[in-house]
């Protein structure tokens, strides 16, 4: 089974990499953009069966800062 889990900052956080991201889009032309914001994207390949509340733990514990992130858990199949 594979997981995929979304990892964003929360509102109100800095992002510094999504604003140097902004600012090499306009440098590059790209005038259309009023923010960026950037996040992680985590695939996980995983035994048949794991329960999402595993996948959590492991969100909680390792994979984000849940002081300054949030997540979502997609399941693929």
């Amino acid at each position: 089974m594979k997981a995929r889990v979304l990892v964003t900052l929360k509102p109100g956080v800095l992002d510094p990499q999504g604003k140097a991201i902004h600012h090499a889009l306009e440098g590059l032309g790209f005038a259309g953009v009023n923010d960026v914001r950037a996040g992680k994207l985590i695939e996980l390949d995983l035994a048949d069966g794991t329960e999402d509340s595993a996948i959590e733990e492991m969100c909680r514990k390792l994979l984000t800062n849940t002081v300054i992130e949030n997540f979502k858990i997609e399941r693929l199949g």
